[in-house]
């Protein structure tokens, strides 16, 4: 399976959802497990503007500059904006190539877009088919965290109390509202509740549940 040329289309399953959440766990089955037939590749991208950051195959289409602009992100805990959209693309682009992204399968995006300016810079290259928004009240999250309820938090040095508090604050402004922005483009728009325990194989089956009831747009 050969990976796009650069006029060919991404199709892509969006998930939303506050630090904590289970997107890592959730993106890591569906591609374990494939979606309704299709092959799935899990993009994290926070993992890889990280392993960016860190000199890896992630960053090889990246120039210093573009690298600063990584590690400044990284190291401020802030998101990129849309005069960072090609930082975003290159990224992208080359895990597309990475991993031989083909028609009919489906890249699973967790953490890209992260805001409607990305969403409608990334317009040009990438069909969302469906947005899956994780909901979970700040208690739960907590929770989850200081359990390793998802098993993807270990090693990470962005989760004090401080850093959950500012993290949940972005995504509530600037994130959550990615729901509204692809429903009001026609875009099947899911939620599922998550809570301390849920496992992704959960969240994978309240997917197909709310998918076999219908979703509301």
């Amino acid at each position: 399976m050969s990976a796009p040329s650069p006029a060919e289309r991404w199709s892509g399953l969006l998930i939303l959802g506050p630090t904590g959440s289970g997107k890592t766990p959730l993106g890591d089955r569906l591609e374990q497990d494939g979606f309704r037939g299709r092959r799935c590749v899990h993009f994290d991208f926070g993992a890889n503007l990280r392993e960016a950051a860190a000199g890896g195959a992630a960053g090889g289409a990246l120039d210093e500059a573009e690298l600063a602009v990584v590690r400044a992100s990284l190291r401020d805990g802030t998101l990129l904006e849309d005069a960072h959209l090609p930082v975003a693309l290159k990224i992208l682009e080359g895990f597309a190539a990475r991993r031989r992204i083909g028609r009919g399968d489906l890249i699973v995006l967790n953490g890209l877009p992260r805001h409607a300016g990305q969403a409608a810079g990334l317009a040009s290259r990438l069909d969302v088919e469906l947005v899956v928004v994780l909901e979970a009240g700040p208690g739960v999250i907590r929770e989850r965290i200081r359990r390793d309820a998802g098993g993807d938090r270990a090693g990470r040095g962005d989760d004090s109390a401080e850093e959950i508090d500012r993290k949940l604050e972005i995504f509530t402004a600037r994130t959550l509202p990615l729901a509204g922005f692809y429903r009001d483009a026609g875009v099947p728009v899911l939620s599922v509740r998550v809570g301390v325990e849920t496992r992704p194989e959960d969240i994978k089956a309240g997917i197909e549940a709310g998918l076999e009831a219908g979703v509301r747009r």
